[in-house]
């Protein structure tokens, strides 16, 4: 069964501005990327699948449920992890996501079990006992993870989990939610306009721009082999671009490393004689791929 499906997808807002416009799209089991633009209708469409807003016309079920008549029933089954700041700062972690798990209809004592479980999971063990107000803000987004968690779902809704977090807690952020997705089994869909974090964790995305679908498909299927190579060593990449262009090779120095355009077979051949040859640490030779921000912009800039 699909995770999500809309079809002919309609928001407009009584003010005029049409947040989605006849989105039709098919979303399978797995790590979803949910990428757009702030103001693409990301969130409107969250607040839908969620039942917490009406669609204008067309039709959405979320795990074979319809949000608008069996709100109860989905949220029973989905987790939410919201954008903005909602923590209550003078309550403990522990207490705060017992009560989630409480008003997601646990008895008491497995409320208190499941909580624990929770912020065990997400990193908050040992912390589950200080105020929420005296957090770190990487320990505010776990708390709104692990509440998603609390209830074991079928499906986790995160909208932009790393906002506000500095790059080691966006990698940390991220392989947590690529573990929950992977050794839970839960599926999630990651709401985020930062296309390389979704291309770096999801099976597949959902690109939509202006409310409407720019593209939806595996990340596999949008990555694209190129007739380059992308080499990385631990050092010494000047010298070796040096021994490479010597060798009629032309290549290029980016940020990835360094890249040879691929004339044959033989190019591999040539590249690992010449880290041989200058004994050098290979960290990375594969063909590289289009990324889906490449993708993303094309695609965008003809729509």
């Amino acid at each position: 069964m699909s995770l999500i499906t809309t079809q002919l997808l309609t928001k407009r807002y009584p003010n005029g501005v049409t947040a989605l416009s006849e989105l039709t799209v098919d979303v399978e089991p797995g790590v979803v990327g949910l990428v757009g633009a702030n103001g693409a209708g990301k969130s409107t469409l969250i607040k839908i699948l969620l039942g917490l807003l009406p669609p204008t016309s067309g039709g959405v079920r979320v795990l074979g449920l319809d949000p608008a008549t069996d709100g109860e029933q989905v949220r029973a089954r989905v987790g939410y992890m919201p954008e903005h700041d909602c923590l209550p700062p003078d309550l403990v972690a522990a207490e705060f996501v017992t009560h989630m798990a409480r008003v997601s209809g646990l008895p008491r004592t497995a409320a208190r079990e499941r909580a624990s479980e929770a912020l065990r999971h997400v990193g908050l063990y040992e912390e589950r006992y200080r105020q929420i107000g005296g957090y770190s803000t990487g320990m505010k987004q776990r708390v709104k993870l692990a509440q998603a968690l609390v209830h074991d779902p079928d499906l986790l809704l995160l909208d932009e989990p790393t906002n506000g977090l500095d790059p080691a807690g966006r990698d940390a952020m991220l392989a947590l939610v690529m573990r929950i997705g992977t050794e839970f089994g839960i599926s999630v869909v990651v709401c985020s306009h930062l296309l390389g974090e979704v291309e770096r964790i999801c099976d597949s995305l959902v690109a939509i721009d202006g409310g409407r679908l720019l593209r939806s498909d595996r990340i596999s299927a949008m990555t694209t082999a190129t007739d380059v190579l992308a080499v990385e060593v631990g050092e010494g990449t000047q010298e070796l671009a040096a021994r490479l262009a010597a060798l009629g090779l032309r290549p290029e120095i980016d940020p990835r490393g360094l890249m040879v355009p691929l004339g044959g077979e033989g190019t591999y051949d040539v590249v690992l004689g010449a880290i041989a040859d200058l004994d050098l640490p290979l960290h990375r030779l594969d063909q590289r791929r289009h990324r889906v921000a490449e993708l993303f912009r094309t695609e965008a800039a003809n729509v």
